[in-house]
């Protein structure tokens, strides 16, 4: 196991040492493992913590993942297709981007969206009738993965028939709606999680390890080498020595002192555990005005470029180092930044750094004053989307809706409020003064978060990249890129929930056509667009400054006209 190292400003070293001793003093890590839910809020914390002891119980199933693993192989499939959200689908993403697949084993894709460019793309890349779909979803209602699975369980009785069902696994607790429905549909295989432990902490679970076992990576390896952090992060040992405690007392230290933009810079090889502890983070920490903020897949830059909000933690992969990385964060170091290192031996060990930031989360929500395993205002945006859905079924289409602002290829869309503000600030009546306008709202302490309900494929990222670095480069602001819907389950509960130092520009494009529901009377991009609208609506109500986007001429030219506006 890889050593973590700190290299702290000494006030908050100070701070860091003295919260490790009250800990030790207070046996606060014995009252954690013993699921005392008076280390948190005194609620319902005692319900969750099944993740504390699951590595044991899924090395006791070794050979079961041995079983899945030689199914799959086997019966031939090309491709293993998860569709899922959230904590269902964020670990095999990391997997599926982490590893290839072992030899005889299907490659490993994730579908997390409803954007109809996204789900075009991965029907392109497979043949359903080679693809084993794996519905993953905890509490088997979710939305997304509903309505994906009815797509493609359509699609496979067209090409295969009644054989169709044999291409669907699902992954759900016990007694939910997809355990039914896969019952009832006669699915290959159901798999069943822990009703103890929530999605974003299920990494370990068979949420994350079915689909590891698919694609042929070697489950009862991670979870061994997942084991010594569990014994590392244990009651008994000391503060200093305890990886997953110390990670969560220097985050939350480092919040309480304003610098809670945590900017996680992970070697090219791990990159997607990015995404991960992004969710982890911010879902769990995001409530009640306070929250971390996780950066991700910010390209580094020179010291001066940055405020002091931020708190920088480096994952290495130690086989497999970038040396411009190694540089940059040296340099931050020697300008004083707060850095954290962690060293990550091998990919293998993905598993103990699920595990070691599980801790330092569990720990930092007790520092903070929040319960970690809640997601009080993600529900918010769901119930506004369904809203809007209604109304699509009732009348056939989305509610009609005028935009404030129009222009180049541009519609924008903004409340009462956040529309007097931009009048007033805008040098000129046209969507680039507005969007510029937008920007100027950004201050020291801020963040921008970009919503981008589009196709998050390699000409849509790197346009939207350049675009945060711009704004970062010129503000010295933390940017966040998150693509809908999959942000509404990660970092959605801490941009409603959190402080209020977010500033938001959702996207929304054209669509060419829009692949339907069964079962419903609108397709994805109906859908989709709801999910925008109704985000958009929960952040008006929260007071946040926002602003929404529609490209007209499609994401290629709807993004020309956006970087215009934004960077002439």
């Amino acid at each position: 196991m890889g050593p973590q190292t700190l290299s702290l400003p000494t006030s908050l070293a100070r701070e860091v040492k003295g919260t490790l001793a009250e800990w030790a003093a207070g046996e606060k890590m014995d009252r954690l493992w013993r699921g005392d839910a008076t280390l948190w809020t005194g609620r319902d914390e005692d319900r969750w913590l099944g993740w504390l002891r699951l590595v044991e119980q899924q090395r006791a199933r070794r050979e079961e993942f041995g079983r899945v693993s030689e199914d799959v192989r086997l019966a031939g499939f090309r491709h293993v297709v998860v569709v899922g959200m959230g904590g269902s689908s964020l670990c095999p993403d990391v997997f599926a981007r982490t590893f290839a697949p072992a030899p005889g084993h299907p490659t490993l894709r994730v579908l997390d969206s409803t954007v109809p460019a996204r789900i075009r793309a991965v029907e392109q890349e497979i043949d359903p009738r080679r693809t084993l779909f794996v519905v993953s979803s905890k509490s088997g209602s979710t939305v997304e993965p509903s309505a994906l699975a009815a797509h493609f369980l359509e699609r496979a009785r067209s090409l295969l028939g009644s054989q169709a069902s044999s291409h669907f696994v699902a992954i759900t607790d016990p007694g939910t709606e997809l355990d039914r429905q896969a019952r009832r549909d006669g699915y290959r295989r159901i798999f069943h999680g822990v009703a103890s432990v929530g999605g974003r902490f299920s990494a370990l679970s068979h949420f994350g390890m079915v689909p590891a076992a698919a694609m042929g990576v070697s489950v009862p390896r991670l979870l061994d080498r997942a084991l010594l952090m569990v014994d590392a992060c244990a009651f008994d040992r000391p503060g200093a020595e305890n990886p997953g405690l110390t990670l969560g007392v220097v985050l939350a230290a480092a919040a309480r002192d304003g610098k809670d933009k945590l900017t996680l810079v992970l070697s090219p090889g791990i990159a997607p555990l990015g995404d991960w502890i992004e969710q982890l983070v911010a879902e769990s920490l995001g409530k009640q005005g306070r929250g971390i903020v996780p950066v991700v897949g910010e390209s580094l830059a020179a010291p001066r470029t940055y405020g002091e909000d931020r708190i920088f933690v480096h994952v290495r992969l130690v086989s497999a180092p970038s040396e411009e990385q190694d540089r940059a964060v040296a340099a931050l170091e020697r300008a004083g930044f707060p850095v954290v290192r962690i060293d990550v031996a091998d990919p293998t060990d993905l598993g103990q750094e699920f595990f070691r930031w599980e801790i330092a989360t569990a720990v930092a929500g007790s520092i903070l004053g929040v319960n970690p395993f809640d997601q009080p205002d993600v529900e918010a945006a769901k119930v506004a989307a369904r809203r809007i859905t209604a109304v699509v079924e009732e009348q056939g289409g989305l509610p009609p809706e005028s935009p404030t602002m129009s222009g180049d290829g541009l519609q924008l869309f903004a409340d009462p409020v956040n529309a007097r503000d931009l009048a007033a600030a805008a040098r000129e009546a046209s969507p680039a003064a507005w969007l510029r306008a937008h920007l100027a709202r950004l201050g020291a302490g801020d963040y921008l978060a970009i919503l981008a309900f589009l196709d998050p494929n390699p000409a849509v990222t790197p346009a939207l990249q350049e675009i945060r670095e711009s704004v970062r480069d010129a503000s010295r602001v933390a940017t966040t890129l998150g693509f809908g819907p999959r942000y509404l389950h990660s970092t959605g509960q801490l941009h409603k929930g959190g402080p209020e130092r977010g500033l938001f520009l959702i996207l929304t494009a054209e669509e060419a056509a829009s692949p339907p529901i069964p079962g419903r009377r609108y397709g994805f991009g109906e859908l989709s667009r709801a999910q925008a609208r109704g985000d958009h609506e929960v952040l008006v109500a929260r007071g946040r400054r926002v602003l929404r986007v529609h490209l007209t001429g499609g994401e290629k030219a709807g993004l020309a006209a956006l970087r215009r506006a934004l960077l002439p």
